[in-house]
């Protein structure tokens, strides 16, 4: 899942972007709200962390202005600020924020509140997901096919907890490339194809049959049996 940190306090915003890293999210910083609109709209994030307090452009009117724009599917904000009054939380919903967190804010709580966020739109309703045989905890970045421990590498993660949100949907290398890989990514490169090649490889041993199957011309699909 991509997600997009906005927060005028740099140290605070890659602390945040280097956890969110750490679990295996694609994670863009901002700076500022222009920056944040800009890169919005030029790019397809899941999620967007959004402090409220900044000079110029705050967080509520970055949150309007993403929700007046006419997006395929509408990334979820959670909110992140100082403010802790009722009337600061409402107005932050009602500006079309999903989540609201007030700072000072424990990681573990900022993570758990991500997860939550990005299971609204798929079939998810908890952190664990499984799929066939093949099962994912996402509070506890631990994943298995029947008995067996995988062990993914960070990126390997990301893309089978993707590929588990949509089982059985052909997803294709672009939508892999938006969602899964962050800005600093070549486009040109064949790191989706390579990615997708090891994680196949790692959930398929001995005669376990094929998890991940290639669409010619599509993309991937990840098999729900």
């Amino acid at each position: 899942m991509r997600v997009l940190v906005v927060d005028d306090e740099v140290q605070l915003a890659e602390d945040v972007a280097r956890g969110l890293r750490r679990e295996g999210y694609a994670v863009d910083v901002a700076n500022d709200g222009i920056t944040a609109v800009e890169l919005a709209l030029l790019n397809s994030y899941d999620l967007i962390c959004l402090d409220v307090t900044m000079p110029g452009m705050d967080g509520r009117e970055v949150c309007r202005r993403l929700r007046q724009h006419p997006f395929d599917t509408q990334p979820r904000v959670l909110m992140l600020t100082a403010r802790d009054s009722i009337e600061d939380r409402v107005g932050g919903l009602d500006d079309g924020a999903d989540d609201y967190l007030v700072k000072p804010f424990s990681y573990l709580e900022l993570l758990a509140r991500v997860r939550s966020l990005l299971r609204r739109d798929t079939v998810v309703t908890s952190s664990v997901l499984t799929v066939g045989d093949i099962e994912l905890d996402d509070a506890r970045h631990q994943a298995r096919r029947g008995e067996r421990a995988l062990d993914l590498t960070a990126k390997e993660f990301a893309l089978l907890r993707f590929f588990m949100g949509r089982p059985g949907e052909v997803v294709s290398q672009e939508t892999l490339l938006e969602h899964v890989w962050d800005a600093n990514t070549d486009p040109f490169t064949n790191t989706v194809r390579v990615t997708v090649g090891t994680l196949r490889r790692k959930l398929q041993q001995g005669d376990e049959p094929p998890a991940i199957e290639t669409i010619i011309g599509r993309g991937y699909r990840l098999n729900e049996s």
